[in-house]
């Protein structure tokens, strides 16, 4: 284990990763939504498309209010507001609206461009590829290791269902959670958020509870 970097820095740099992708992207950090997106990139970039109409907020309204009256018809410009009769009618003025740095941005809604999460996971692949040839620890190889081997099946066919099949149910965990380990254990968490901590801890009981009982009962 003396190969590897400290507890410390890893944790270090998993929070500048983390802090830096929120302030250049505007979004949490999520790499099975990412995964998710690049799959499916032909619907993505589509949606991306429609998107790119409306990134302002003032045209989206005027879109939607312009949508609303060829529906609905335009009125006769009189005011539907009930006037009080013993008071001097006055000209309506437009509804309050919220200044511009209090309301939410709309971009800040939608997901990371679809050339965004792409970047992610290739930097995840490299940066992985690079530590690994750094060490000299890099090396193919088309097995789990001796402790796969020894705890769970040694034959080559078993192996590939368990994985699949393992690939699978953290699939479906991801949805059920909605999100991975990274978007609620490392975004989710910094910004405290419930759901997030009680996910990530139900992440990581599980996987402590299963390691017990493979090297411990098993």
């Amino acid at each position: 284990m003396s190969a590897y970097w400290p507890w410390w820095a890893g944790a270090i740099g998993l929070a500048l990763i983390t802090i830096n992708h929120t302030l250049i992207t505007d979004r949490s950090l999520g790499v099975s939504a990412a995964w998710d997106r690049v799959l499916h990139w032909r619907r993505e970039r589509q949606l991306e498309r429609m998107d790119e109409e409306f990134t302002d907020d003032q045209a989206l309204a005027e879109a939607l209010a312009a949508a609303t009256a060829e529906h609905f018809g335009t009125g006769t410009g009189a005011s539907t507001v009930p006037q009080d009769p013993y008071e001097t009618p006055q000209p309506l003025e437009a509804d309050a609206e919220p200044a511009a740095s209090e309301r939410p941005a709309a971009t800040s809604l939608r997901p990371a461009p679809l050339v965004t999460q792409a970047a992610l996971l290739m930097s995840i692949f490299l940066g992985g590829f690079i530590a690994a040839v750094a060490s000299g620890r890099f090396h193919l190889r088309y097995d789990m290791g001796p402790g796969f081997r020894d705890l769970v099946t040694a034959d080559s066919t078993t192996m590939i269902a368990v994985l699949f099949v393992g690939g699978v149910l953290v699939g479906f965990g991801t949805r059920l959670a909605g999100g991975c380990s990274s978007g609620h254990g490392l975004s989710g968490c910094g910004r405290l958020r419930p759901v997030s901590i009680v996910a990530t801890a139900v992440f990581f009981g599980t996987a402590v509870a299963v390691s017990f009982l493979l090297w411990k009962v098993i």
